[in-house]
């Protein structure tokens, strides 16, 4: 069970396994911050929020992690407005079915699923470090096994993908939470990340059109729930059994082995030089 009271922030917590995710530690008496793009959809999630868990407790704010500017809009009114954070869920993520661009003009799943976590976790990182022992935990996929970092096209504009730019954030998420664990272990961080599984959400649906609903709603018979698909980021957000774990992939509260490439040291440092650098850091 959480500690009572402890701060925990979960991003694209409107819907799905994020939402999912936020009435899990809710319902555990922590103070929860939902990080949304949407203000209504937000609104709509933490009141059902409140009134089921009965915590009051459940902050809504706002961020679009297609632009870096709010991201950093963000952090600093965090930073300015609580003490410190002792759980940082990074959930958000999207799938584009066709090439599109953030603020800055990076391809949206590599700003939205990698360059957006990125960056908040390192500018909220002296408030983890003064919440310690304090918890990232980063929301990957399976999908990694098919990723491959393309440095010479990080931005997928010689040929673009949907599945191969998507499956390259997922490889990302796993190389980026590797070398949190590395960097931040002394400092009682940790930094763990998980496969969820295949889970019923508007991931597949495209933000703008709508694109993709009825494939969503014929499939989902076959799918987790959102609330089966969040109980194993629930478990690395809470459970006292892995308080001291760091650096590791889970599926279904169990600990998995990732592909060699996961654990190459130079590709990771390489990531996150590139990702510094990207993001402004």
């Amino acid at each position: 069970m959480i500690k009572k009271q402890t701060i925990a922030l979960v991003t694209g917590a409107n819907s799905g396994m994020g939402k999912a995710t936020a009435f899990a530690l809710a319902n555990q008496d922590s103070q929860v911050i939902m990080l949304c793009r949407n203000e209504v959809k937000g609104k709509q999630a933490q009141e059902e929020i409140v009134n089921k868990t009965g915590n009051t407790k459940v902050d809504l704010l706002l961020c679009d992690f297609a632009d870096l500017t709010d991201v950093r809009r963000f952090a600093s009114h965090f930073n300015k407005t609580y003490g410190q954070l002792n759980v940082l869920v990074n959930n958000a993520a999207i799938i584009s079915t066709k090439r599109q661009e953030s603020k800055q003009g990076y391809e949206l799943q590599f700003a939205v699923n990698h360059l957006a976590p990125f960056l908040l976790t390192n500018l909220l990182m002296d408030k983890l470090i003064g919440g310690a022992p304090a918890r990232i935990v980063n929301v990957s996929s399976g999908a990694y096994k098919f990723g491959r970092l393309h440095f010479d096209d990080l931005q997928s504009e010689k040929k673009y993908r949907t599945f191969k730019a998507y499956a390259q954030t997922k490889l990302a998420n796993i190389l980026f939470t590797y070398e949190l664990s590395r960097r931040f272990q002394e400092r009682h961080v940790t930094a763990n990340c998980l496969h969820p599984g295949a889970v019923s959400t508007n991931l597949g649906i495209d933000r703008d059109t709508g694109f993709g609903k009825t494939i969503v709603k014929l499939l989902k018979p076959f799918f987790k729930t959102p609330e089966e698909g969040s109980q194993t980021a629930v478990y690395l957000a809470t459970s006292a059994e892995i308080e001291d774990v760091t650096g590791k992939y889970f599926e279904n509260k169990k600990e998995v082995k990732t592909k060699d490439i996961t654990h190459n040291e130079k590709l990771s440092s390489r990531l996150w030089s590139v990702s510094e650098e990207l993001v402004g850091l």
